[in-house]
């Protein structure tokens, strides 16, 4: 069960069954590098978001609160052709356009239920089935091992199975005191933070001179719930994808990359490091990295 709800905070940066025997090889990540560079080639009648080798990357990332896994969907979204897709945003999408599936949900969002696993995965797979060969990030689904048994069987069905799962590794101090330091201009959505990214003058937004305020989360006590909440529902998800396929979970699992690092600045470049990254060559099918910036460096 998931315990989506239709007034669930829309995230920033985000827009709006057949057979096939499992891939015995994994994915090298190596997009066709930017939008302009995809763009160059209009005539030539493929695909632009399509992988080089013909393979798309399906992705998804995990991260605490305070990690700053929608900065980072950002800037891939911005820089790559690769699609964002918000679980939130395409259940709202459904139950605006009245579907079936759209239906449904309303109906139980209504009653202030819960909505089954299965129902979730139709409101996803509507919009993932359309894109086997874009490259996308799925946000806010799965968010327990049951669901993503869910989604692995159905993207096996699809013959385009998940291959990248993200884990952005920030020390528990570090998001603390980041929003602790945090203020935003609710009216934009801007955000400060008075350790790395102060407003020119204390307390206003540098466009409209209007006050900064607090999100009413942002304070030590709500990030320890909500801290507890991703450890017990995330950690075994983690856990789930570095497991080596079984008899239950048959064909290759998606490569599970944590990337260790303090502020987003310091992790983009491993996540692009790990987007290019030959994964077949360095672990087989199934297996688990981890990237800090001294890799990079050094690579």
């Amino acid at each position: 069960m998931t315990a989506l709800r239709l007034a669930a905070r829309r995230s920033a940066g985000h827009r709006g069954f057949s057979t096939c025997s499992p891939s015995q090889t994994a994915l090298p990540f190596l997009l066709r590098n930017s939008r302009s560079a995809a763009a160059a080639d209009p005539d030539s009648g493929s695909d632009s978001s399509h992988h080089p080798n013909g393979r798309a990357l399906r992705m998804i990332m995990f991260g605490k609160p305070g990690a700053g896994k929608g900065t980072l969907t950002a800037r891939l979204v911005q820089k790559y052709d690769i699609l964002s897709l918000s679980t939130g945003d395409l259940l709202r999408q459904h139950i605006a356009e009245k579907t079936e599936v759209g239906r449904v949900a309303e109906e139980i969002v209504a009653k202030g239920g819960l909505l089954p696993d299965e129902l979730m995965l139709k409101v996803v797979s509507s919009k993932l089935d359309a894109l086997r060969h874009k490259h996308w990030i799925l946000d806010g689904f799965p968010r327990t091992v049951g669901q993503g048994r869910l989604l692995d069987a159905h993207l096996r069905k699809q013959c385009s199975p998940l291959n990248l799962v993200v884990n952005l590794d920030v020390p528990d101090e570090v998001i603390l005191t980041r929003i602790s330091d945090r203020w935003v201009h609710l009216p934009s959505g801007r955000v400060y933070n008075l350790s790395y990214n102060r407003p020119r003058v204390d307390g206003l937004d540098d466009k409209t001179g209007e006050p900064l305020t607090k999100r009413p989360d942002d304070n030590p006590e709500t990030f320890t719930r909500r801290l507890q909440q991703f450890y017990a529902s995330t950690s075994p998800l983690l856990q789930y994808y570095s497991s080596s396929p079984s008899t239950n979970s048959p064909g290759p699992k998606a490569k599970l990359v944590s990337l260790r690092g303090s502020t987003s600045d310091e992790i983009w470049p491993l996540l692009e490091h790990a987007l290019a990254w030959p994964s077949e060559t360095a672990l087989g099918c199934g297996g688990t990295a981890s990237f800090a910036a001294s890799d990079v460096l050094q690579s």
